[in-house]
């Protein structure tokens, strides 16, 4: 099963959103690492690097980001993970998240998580 990663400047969004992921997917292997270290606001290398590895299998990690430097501290995280199948996924982190979790429990690939999961900045909310 692919671990997801939600990266994000805050703790407390960072934790709220693999909440709401977790609801629609209880199963799936995601880890919150928002904030510093002091839990605040920015991004911190090595609570990506935690989450990584507390997620990582075989079938691979997808990293959702916030905004900005999240974005780059994420890739200086998976460069000191070194560990293939790692993916930042350009999407909606709400939205992204959510979709990528239920993708995951049903046994989607790292590769049909990313394209699903960026699909959902396309997603209406209102028709």
């Amino acid at each position: 099963m692919v671990g997801i990663v939600v990266a994000s400047h805050s703790c407390r969004l960072a934790e709220g959103v693999v909440e709401l992921a977790k609801m629609m997917a209880p199963n799936v292997p995601i880890a919150a690492a928002g904030g510093l270290e002091d839990n605040s606001t920015g991004t911190s290398c090595k609570k990506i690097l935690g989450a990584m590895t507390q997620v990582y299998s075989d079938d691979g990690v997808a990293i959702l980001m916030d905004i900005g430097s999240a974005v780059m501290t994420a890739e200086m995280a998976m460069e000191m993970f070194d560990k293939p199948k790692m993916k930042l996924v350009d999407c909606p982190l709400v939205e992204g998240a959510v979709v990528a979790a239920i993708e995951s429990n049903q046994g989607a690939t790292l590769e049909q998580i990313e394209q699903r999961a960026s699909e959902a900045a396309t997603i209406k909310k209102i028709m």
